[in-house]
């Protein structure tokens, strides 16, 4: 076995390898850019080597700075991850030309199936579905439409050799084929060195399933069954479950049986991930194979008991599979939701930062439930603008579905994390929404469930008056704490009533309280009745209740008169006054906001690329204005409103901070 593994790579997957690997009793290297120095990886591997500047392409991808690494450690094997260099044959082939284990298949493979043109030759050629297309390079706007048309709109343009949603875009007209080929081949040389560009039929109201494929050096092959990844925004995979609601058995065997001969005509060995897109009718077609662990196999180990990463490490030690495919079973349902530093409010644009708190569910397995939580920030950590907005993976299991769906409600209800923005109100939302608990979903599923964007979740008029019951028994209970810290003696104390009014989206409610031990009796309107019970005491930003047998778990944090609440998917100030204090407060003008609509500000922190207009131009509605990169990812900002170009505050290579002019308009 080898003694010590070097992890070419950063954040939550170096830190799920190095578990892996120190519980087979090897020794770990972890790699950091100078923006990672302080990261979890870091903390958590054996021995830490610095490879540089915090731009990928001048630490992470750079392979003669990890051969380095390898080389002032010992390490006698790599594992890359994900992304990177974990599908890049020449690293691959320098690793063995210098002697190193690479953790993972062999070159041929990789640059077989790594290549996304060649991948779809050799899939067609060993008999696997494939999806229309141009199976050849793309190499200009003009040579692009032309194939866009002959395979019919809408089209799929995206990086050979990409991966992850990056150098992805969806064509469905004419105009739309010269910004996408440009914006892919931009990304793609960006994230992945490799600016090629292939064009496929994009088939409507498709489902995104893929096959875990594990192969040893000595020939052996299982499928390890399914993943549905049909939530995505923007061809990134958001929400993740094995199985999938949709396959059944014939189809699952038929999509596994493919997924290894595929394997096996490549002479594949380590995990591997064979992407199949399938239609309403469970016709199912090829995407593509990658070469690596995927970010969602969280889910796979959870309804199968097999340690990916550990298996991966056996098989380049060169050892047998230790099962077959008889043995392998699906056990009970689990789901991979990834959080993400990001505004779903503000279209999902990334946010930076530090993180000031990090308080995640408790993770367990209890034989019925299970809460694991992949990630590799920690509270007082930085989320940075190079690298991918990633804040962890909260995945959960359980014995069914339904059961899987409200473990993971539960535990993103509990989840707080505070000094950046992230994507938990928006991923509650998506487990509350009636069509994802019934499965019927598809890629589409967030453009048209969420087709204006998202602003919140608009609960019931009963949870609302939930809320703001249990609102008003906290805001009560620091009220009479308050009196009682003030100093003064118990007969001076200003007494604290029971009868209050609560103010929420411009509703008020009358809400009396009788108080006992640990919670209240709650009348709302004179009309309906609560028992409410709670532990929870001033200063805790997690208040859970109990109401009727039901719970309810709200993150809270104090504002003037009451709380500012998150509650699945909402965001709610609730206003708790007097009877007085109320009627003053119809008094009170409401804040005007500064008027920005002659300003095109810049949504999130990032770099100017491009600037597409100039001072005196007249634009249209749509009409793109500018780009800017954030974490990788190109963002066209366009003009909401036709108008003329006063003034740009920016030009290319501007970093800017979230809400900075960029232009002005007359």
């Amino acid at each position: 076995m080898f003694e010590k593994i070097l992890i070419a790579n950063r954040g939550e997957i170096a830190c799920r390898v190095i578990k892996s690997a120190k519980s087979l009793g090897i020794k770990t290297v972890a790699i950091y850019s100078e923006a990672d120095k302080k990261s979890l990886h870091v903390q958590m591997a054996d021995e830490a080597v610095f490879i540089g500047p915090p731009p990928v392409n001048q630490s992470y991808i750079l392979i003669d700075n990890i051969l380095e690494a390898i080389a002032k450690t010992g390490s006698d094997a790599v594992h890359p991850g994900y992304g990177f260099l974990s599908e890049n044959s020449q690293f691959a082939k320098r690793l063995e030309e210098a002697g190193i284990t690479f953790i993972g298949p062999p070159v041929k493979a990789i640059e077989a199936m790594g290549d996304k043109i060649a991948s779809k030759k050799i899939a067609h050629e060993s008999g696997v579905s494939t999806v229309p297309g141009y199976l050849g390079e793309i190499n200009s706007p003009e040579h692009a439409l032309e194939i866009a048309c002959e395979i019919g709109f809408p089209v799929m343009i995206k990086a050979s050799a990409g991966g992850g949603g990056k150098g992805m875009r969806i064509a469905w007209d004419k105009e739309g084929v010269a910004e996408g080929y440009q914006s892919s081949r931009n990304e793609a040389s960006s994230s992945f060195g490799d600016d090629r560009i292939l064009i496929e039929k994009f088939i409507t109201s498709p489902r995104h399933i893929e096959i875990q494929v594990l192969g040893d050096k000595h020939g052996n092959f299982v499928y390890l069954n399914e993943r549905e990844c049909s939530i995505q925004r923007r061809n990134q995979k958001v929400i993740e479950e094995a199985p999938s609601p949709f396959l059944n058995q014939n189809t699952r065997k038929a999509m596994g049986n493919q997924a290894v001969s595929l394997a096996k005509a490549v002479d594949y060995f380590s995990a591997g991930t064979v992407e199949f897109i399938v239609d309403s009718d469970r016709n199912f077609y090829f995407l593509e194979m990658n070469t690596r662990l995927q970010v969602e196999h969280p889910v796979t180990e959870l309804i199968t008991g097999v340690d990916l990463v550990k298996e991966m490490i056996n098989v380049a030690d060169g050892k047998k599979l230790p099962l077959t495919q008889e043995q392998v079973g699906i056990d009970g349902w689990a789901f991979e939701s990834r959080v993400y530093a990001e505004d779903p409010r503000r279209n999902f644009l990334p946010s930076i930062g530090r993180i000031t708190k990090y308080s995640p569910p408790t993770e367990f397995n209890d034989g019925s439930n299970a809460i694991r939580n992949d990630t590799g920030v920690f509270e007082g950590g930085e989320i940075s603008v190079h690298y991918d907005p990633m804040i962890a993976k909260l995945c959960t299991w359980s014995t069914d579905r339904k059961s899987a769906i409200e473990t993971m409600r539960k535990a993103l209800g509990t989840f707080e994390i505070e000094g950046i923005t992230s994507n938990i109100s928006f991923l509650s939302a998506v487990f509350d929404h009636p069509k994802f608990k019934s499965g019927d979903i598809t890629t589409g599923f967030i453009e048209e469930e969420f087709a204006e964007g998202f602003s919140g979740v608009e609960h019931s008029e009963e949870t609302i008056e939930r809320i703001a019951s249990c609102v008003t028994m906290m805001h009560r209970f620091s009220e009479i704490r308050r009196t009682r810290i003030s100093g003064r003696l118990a007969n001076h104390m200003r007494k604290v009533g029971n009868d209050w009014i609560a103010r929420i989206n411009q509703t008020e409610l009358n809400i009396s309280l009788d108080p006992f031990k640990n919670g209240c009796r709650v009348k709302v309107n004179n009309a309906k009745e609560l028992t409410i019970t709670s532990a929870w005491t001033p200063g805790k930003t997690l208040a859970e209740f109990e109401i009727g047998g039901d719970q309810m778990q709200l993150r809270v944090k104090p504002i003037s008169e009451g709380y500012h609440i998150e509650y699945r998917g909402a965001e709610l100030d609730v206003l708790v006054r007097t009877g007085r204090q109320q009627e003053l407060g119809s008094y009170m003008k409401e804040k005007e906001l500064p008027d920005t609509s002659k300003y095109l500000l810049c949504p999130m922190p990032g770099l100017i690329t491009e600037i597409h207009v100039s001072v005196g131009d007249k634009v249209e509605d749509g009409q793109p204005l500018c780009t800017v990169e954030a974490m990788k990812m190109e963002n066209v900002l366009k003009a909401s409103r036709k108008g003329t170009i006063k003034s740009i505050a920016v030009t290319p290579g501007s970093s800017l901070t979230v809400d900075q002019v960029i232009l002005e308009f007359e």
